[in-house]
């Protein structure tokens, strides 16, 4: 398994796979990687000849006030995890190396990016739009895998590469969970006990909403209100939103659908902020 630094490297190595006919997959993370992202990279494994991971934790996406110094890291770990998978190279640039000094440039996805996340992190989605399509010119994949725990980061996704005309396929894995239904996430590592207790507030609240909604309670009002007293019913829990929207468009439903996704945003103890989301009445499986 290769590791290249620096965006020069890590393009070159690409060309070098594409001149000899070799298809790449992407899996793009900031690293502290959980069974959720090792699901990704098995995932891109059987979408191309060659996995690419890349490792940035991005610092454009956090807000001045959020966790990008708490954010978990540890490079070594990551590496042993990633080196059990079939993984050909790993891309951990520097931020130096992303945006050296002069950098301006700014992509972003104007209506998808208001809703939800885009309320209370300004500008964070422009972070991640820019930094994909950093990642998208530097590796050169066919594909670009991503999970859909957020929802609404997928989504943007989706639509700049549609946007753009960028020549990528984009394929997402369903949210991978705990055995007590937590949805795996990186920012887990920042829970104690008596918080991660809380932290299952979020996978019950989905469970309520779908319970609630067989009872034939489909009234987005009524429900909001169901869905916010189970979770304050936890200690240490402060709602950001939870908001039922539409799959597509993101824009807040009054009634209950086939196309409604129930999106929740929680912080919990004032330090950790999760997220998680899930139809609200589950699309058939085969």
């Amino acid at each position: 398994m290769e590791i290249f630094k620096s965006p020069e490297e890590m393009r070159g190595w690409a060309r070098e796979q594409a001149l000899s006919g070799k298809t790449i997959s992407l899996v793009p993370t900031m690293g502290y990687f959980h069974e959720g992202h090792l699901s990704l990279m098995r995932l891109a494994a059987q979408q191309g000849d060659l996995v690419v991971v890349s490792l940035f934790v991005n610092p454009t996406q956090f807000g001045p006030n959020e966790d990008l110094d708490r954010y978990p890291r540890d490079f070594e770990r990551d590496m042993t995890l990633v080196r059990q998978e079939k993984v050909a190279a790993v891309f951990a640039p520097t931020p130096e190396s992303m945006y050296p000094q002069g950098f301006q440039t700014e992509v972003s996805v104007r209506n998808l990016a208001i809703y939800l996340c885009g309320r209370t992190r300004p500008g964070h989605f422009a972070g991640v739009t820019t930094v994909v399509s950093k990642l998208f010119n530097i590796v050169q994949p066919d594909v670009a895998v991503f999970g859909e725990k957020d929802f609404q980061q997928l989504a943007i996704i989706r639509r700049m590469v549609c946007d753009m005309n960028i020549p990528v396929r984009i394929v997402s894995l369903p949210i991978v969970r705990e055995a007590d239904g937590l949805a795996m996430s990186s920012r887990n590592a920042n829970l104690d006990p008596a918080n991660r207790v809380a932290a299952l507030s979020l996978s019950t609240a989905l469970y309520l909403a779908r319970e609630r909604c067989r009872q034939g309670v489909t009234s987005v009002v009524e429900l909001t209100k169901i869905l916010e007293a189970h979770i304050l019913s936890f200690a240490g829990t402060a709602i950001d939103y939870a908001s039922f929207v539409d799959s597509e468009t993101l824009e807040p439903m009054t009634v209950v659908d086939e196309r409604t996704v129930l999106a929740l945003a929680v912080r919990i103890d004032g330090k950790v902020r999760l997220i998680d989301n899930g139809y609200v009445i589950p699309k058939p499986t085969n």
